[in-house]
């Protein structure tokens, strides 16, 4: 099936170009002047057609969370994230009981190929291997030591779904557990950690390439003690996650994150939970209850509790207060998302990739979408 998008605002890796899109079946074949001839044609009106968000972290929205093992709550994250411009996601679990996180594991291994809205990839597991001191919204009663033994015991024979896990490497056994997963086409996070700099750079020389929810539930940059985050922020193999909603991280320390990173290695992401998409009230996340008000997500305690953030907001608020132009601001959400998963085919609107596509206004708001060439 061939297809046209004309009349569109194209967002390119390192320009917005005003040129046809051409698509045949699932993957782009042209960006060019040319006009269509015998393909279907997509009139974006003017809109800018952008790739696709990829959200590496996103526990639920719409009412539903990972840790709910149903087709029914996998499919309502899948539909809610595409409304928000997320054509691609992994469902996050979080720190459970091993039987829950198994039963999660198990549920986006069977339905991840027939959801009906974003394309779920695989999973993020975000936990249980954890320090109770930066445990934030993870219940610390169930944080185990992240032996390999331990992890198998929940993600059984479906490795191949895990492309994401969050741990703190301080803890014993950690290193090995990260060797172990260095070829299994896993990245691993530093996340939820009391580690020193010193630890942190142990994991990331033996092969951790990711920040998870950079600033947030890990040891702090100090000019004696560096920390995860200055662990995270000098080296260059690493992609620092962030959650820019202007509630998790003030924007002059996004700034600075960014300033560290560059532009190519830092990942927007929501941290979403259930209540995401949904009116102010008392939500769940795991086993606690959640109350949401003004934007904010909190424990009874105070703690953050993930976000209720929107990807496309995320991207808005990288373009306002960044300091960076529309295309930069997607790669953080799209082209940064896919390279840091070795997804080469996502993330980026060029010749031979998948026609993940989203069409959105001036202001950021998504207006349609497509993904593998089909509109949804």
């Amino acid at each position: 099936m061939k297809k046209c998008i004309v009349n569109g605002k194209i967002i390119l890796h390192d320009e917005i170009v005003e040129k046809n899109l051409f698509i045949e079946d699932d993957k782009i074949t042209e960006i060019s002047d040319r006009q269509p001839t015998d393909e279907d044609v997509i009139d974006a009106k003017g809109q800018y057609v952008a790739p696709g968000f990829i959200d590496v972290h996103t526990h639920g929205r719409g009412g539903s969370d990972t840790m709910y093992p149903t087709f029914e709550d996998l499919n309502t994250i899948s539909k809610a994230a595409l409304k928000t411009g997320v054509t691609t996601l992994l469902p996050t679990t979080m720190t459970m009981p091993v039987d829950d996180i198994a039963k999660a594991v198990e549920n986006i291994a069977v339905y991840k190929d027939k959801v009906e809205g974003a394309q779920v990839l695989g999973t993020h597991l975000e936990g249980p291997f954890f320090n109770k001191k930066y445990k934030g919204a993870q219940p610390e009663e169930c944080m185990i030591l992240p032996t390999v033994e331990n992890y198998l015991s929940f993600v059984k024979d479906h490795q191949d779904i895990i492309r994401k896990i969050s741990i703190a490497p301080e803890l014993e056994h950690s290193i090995e557990l990260i060797e172990y997963l260095n070829d299994k086409n896993t990245v691993v996070s530093l996340g939820h950690t009391n580690a020193t700099y010193e630890e942190a750079q142990k994991a990331i020389d033996a092969g951790a390439t990711s920040g998870t929810h950079t600033f947030n539930a890990m040891t702090p940059l100090t000019h004696r003690a560096p920390g995860v985050v200055g662990a995270v922020m000098i080296n260059d193999s690493v992609y620092a996650e962030l959650i820019l909603d202007g509630i998790h991280v003030n924007f002059a320390a996004a700034q600075a994150l960014l300033r560290t990173k560059g532009k190519d290695k830092l990942i927007l992401i929501t941290d979403s939970i259930e209540a995401a998409g949904l009116p102010d009230g008392t939500y769940k996340l795991g086993n606690q209850p959640v109350y949401v008000k003004n934007g904010e997500a909190r424990l009874a305690n105070g703690a953050l509790a993930g976000s209720i953030a929107n990807m496309n907001d995320c991207v808005r608020n990288a373009y306002r207060h960044l300091g960076l132009t529309l295309n930069e601001a997607v790669n953080l959400a799209s082209y940064n998302p896919a390279q840091s998963l070795h997804e080469d085919l996502l993330g980026e609107i060029k010749v031979g990739n998948y026609a993940d596509i989203i069409f959105f206004d001036e202001d950021i708001r998504i207006q349609q979408t497509m993904i593998k060439g089909q509109m949804k």
